[in-house]
């Protein structure tokens, strides 16, 4: 029997407990719809804005707090970022899947600290690295005694303000790891091309899900709102959660 594909979606950034609620409501049914397994996604910081006074998110202690009452009211495995190594213990006790953002996934200490966790550690591929650059990231995981990692494709830069996807990394990366997933809303992005924040063309997502379908992918990544226009973090890029059923539908 096909193993069905991995699915990990949520709001960018976490903002209220409602626009938390409305998602993984959401999820909940599309998980017994479908038949799947949905990862909930959201950060508790956005660390890495274009802006200073661009929204960061609630913080750790107060963004786990919201991450953990999601998971125990409606069920869902939990995915979230960490940036620095003294949140990857706090984190692993509640999340179950450690995710390094893309432009970290060289810093040792933190993939170290993560992988001490033993909870699934996803690494995103940088936007500066190919997909065979990312065995160091995988290596390091698994020196330090865990044997799962996932890899993200998220685009590589292309010129200014751009990104371009490249699919083969998603065979490349599969060397090294059986789980490659592909963020199909951050590879859409347009870095900081927005007047001090980042742009994007939400209108390409579901395209990008398909080609990466056909490269093999085993899952796939998305970041969806209630209203992506009215979002703190990443709106341009980040699908209508009403929306999401048939793009689902489309990659099953």
């Amino acid at each position: 029997m096909e193993q069905k594909p991995i699915f990990i979606a949520g709001p960018c950034v976490i903002e209220t407990m409602d626009v938390l609620e409305e998602v993984a409501a959401e999820l909940v049914r599309l998980n017994a719809k479908h038949n799947l397994s949905i990862y909930f996604k959201a950060s508790f910081d956005k660390a890495n804005r274009t802006s200073l006074q661009s929204f960061r998110g609630p913080g750790m202690e107060k963004g786990l707090q919201m991450l953990s009452d999601i998971k125990s009211k409606y069920g869902l495995q939990i995915v979230t970022d960490i940036h620095e190594s003294f949140q990857a213990e706090p984190v692993g006790q509640v999340v179950d899947v450690l995710q390094i953002p893309a432009f970290l996934c060289r810093q040792t200490d933190l993939l170290v600290a993560a992988a001490k966790t033993g909870k699934i550690v996803n690494i995103k591929k940088a936007q500066f690295l190919s997909g065979n650059d990312m065995q160091f990231p995988v290596e390091k995981v698994r020196q330090s005694g865990n044997e799962n990692v996932w890899l993200t494709e998220r685009g590589n830069m292309y010129g200014y303000n751009n990104l371009a996807v490249d699919f083969r990394n998603i065979a490349d990366m599969k060397q090294y790891t059986p789980t490659v997933l592909m963020d199909c809303t951050h590879s859409v992005q347009r870095p900081g091309a927005a007047g001090g924040k980042t742009g994007g063309d939400r209108q390409f997502v579901p395209a990008m899900a398909l080609a990466a379908k056909a490269f093999g992918a085993s899952g796939y990544f998305f970041e969806i709102h209630p209203n992506p226009e009215v979002a703190k973090s990443d709106g341009p890029n980040m699908l209508f959660l009403k929306d999401f059923d048939a793009v689902i539908t489309s990659l099953l």
